[in-house]
């Protein structure tokens, strides 16, 4: 059975075809994308039919840092799998690492534990609450699917445009939470302002990346900090996908400004569900007041991946790879779009690197590129996450095809339609309902 095929029948038994839209396969070439990896090593996928592809995508959608399955990283969880992942006793893996944390940390004092990147965004936004005793969350970017965040779009339908994808509708949200969640734009230091005039006395926490697309302009973080200071609300800086990217640990150690919470996963343990929410021992101890509680919370793969893949990406400086790659690709779009007579904007930091066709259709052009790069073996889109797997020659590899591709398009573009070359429907862009 091809990957498209067992797709077909996954759509009929899975509501929306799979647990995480960005790995939909309409995300990127519908109805062509191989959908399913029969296994996966460094930068390296093989489908369902053994084919082998080379991974210039967002790897595990930022997850495998290290690259897949990671030797040293596989053996600390198989020694823990024989010797037993849970029990009615307690890891003591858990400790170890959190002594690792915060330890790269030093402004922090406590840990809670959680297993993916959207919850513990809402263990740490339950924590603020419980701890200032307040519900209004102000908010930049992207944290998650759970209802605390998506409630911005209860008052504005637009609210989380920009945020999160355009449009989504709140399904399922309670309308009670109107009013609850109220967004800021990333440098836009007045519209935090402007909250923090009308809610400051109704605000627990300030959430934030710390950075994603852009480095933060005229001392944004310290200005937020600041204000966060100023009404007495909790500082929460997502680390979730910027963790680990510039550094061993949050990116934030690199800018001076120190939260009151800080959530890590993703890249934390290289593939394996973690995520920790670290921060001040006098808001942390706010856990103790609210019920933050689940079983596999307290299984032992996590912790041991994490303290795994921690202690590598210190030792081996995987920051600096990620960089140095990220900056190759970003600079190597630019040459062939230049080369090609093409026009690209090419954004977000090295590590967490993408592209938009600027002077044609975006959409069209960016399935047609992952079309005939997938003809060449390569699962590509308009990103790129580098992990410490990828080597000089993949990545030029890559480059080189990417020059071809994009000489491509531009010899298409003037031939009519970019969509009339697709083998499918073009790529989804959001959420949309799957039929």
């Amino acid at each position: 059975m091809t990957g498209q095929e067992l797709y077909r029948k996954a759509k009929n038994l899975i509501p929306g075809g799979t647990q995480l839209l960005s790995k939909r396969p309409e995300m990127f070439l519908p109805e062509l994308w191989p959908a399913y990896f029969s296994r996966a090593q460094g930068a390296l996928v093989w489908d369902l039919e053994g084919r082998r592809y080379l991974d210039m995508t967002h790897n595990g959608v930022g997850a495998c840092i290290l690259g897949a399955a990671d030797p040293e990283v596989d053996q600390a969880v198989m020694e823990v799998i024989r010797a037993g992942t849970m029990s009615t006793l307690l890891n003591p893996e858990e400790v170890e690492l959190a002594e690792l944390l915060l330890e790269l940390h030093p402004w922090a004092g406590r840990v809670r534990y959680a297993r993916g990147g959207g919850e513990a965004m809402t263990v740490a936004v339950r924590i603020a609450r419980a701890a200032t005793g307040r519900d209004v969350v102000a908010f930049c970017g992207y944290h998650g699917w759970h209802d605390w965040y998506l409630a911005a779009n209860l008052a504005e339908e637009r609210a989380l445009d920009g945020h999160l994808l355009p449009g989504l509708a709140p399904a399922g949200v309670p309308r009670g939470l109107k009013g609850t969640a109220l967004p800021f734009h990333y440098n836009r230091i007045d519209e935090l302002e402007a909250i923090v005039a009308e809610h400051g006395q109704e605000l627990a926490a300030v959430v934030m990346e710390p950075l994603r697309d852009r480095e933060p302009e005229d001392g944004f973080l310290a200005r937020v900090r600041d204000l966060a200071d100023k009404v007495g609300a909790v500082l929460v800086f997502d680390e979730v996908s910027a963790g680990f990217r510039l550094c061993t640990g949050g990116a934030h150690l690199l800018y001076g400004v120190e939260p009151d919470l800080a959530v890590m996963a993703k890249a934390m343990s290289n593939g394996f569900p973690m995520a920790a929410v670290i921060g001040r021992p006098e808001v942390m101890e706010a856990a103790q007041r609210t019920f933050i509680s689940s079983t596999y919370w307290t299984d032992r793969l996590g912790p041991a991946a994490a303290l795994a893949t921690i202690r590598k990406h210190r030792k081996f400086r995987v920051a600096e790879h990620l960089i140095r790659l990220g900056k190759k690709v970003q600079a190597g779009w630019q040459e062939a779009a230049q080369g090609a007579g093409l026009a690209v904007h090419v954004g977000g930091i090295p590590p967490l690197s993408h592209f938009e066709f600027q002077g044609l259709d975006p959409l069209a052009g960016r399935t047609l590129f992952s079309q005939m790069m997938l003809e060449r073996g390569i699962l590509a889109g308009a990103s790129f996450y580098p992990t410490f797997a990828h080597t000089d020659d993949q990545v030029n590899h890559y480059l080189e095809q990417t020059d071809e591709v994009f000489r491509n398009i531009a010899g298409l573009r003037g031939n009519g339609s970019l969509a009339g070359r697709l083998k499918g429907p073009l790529a989804h862009t959001g959420f949309q309902r799957l039929t």
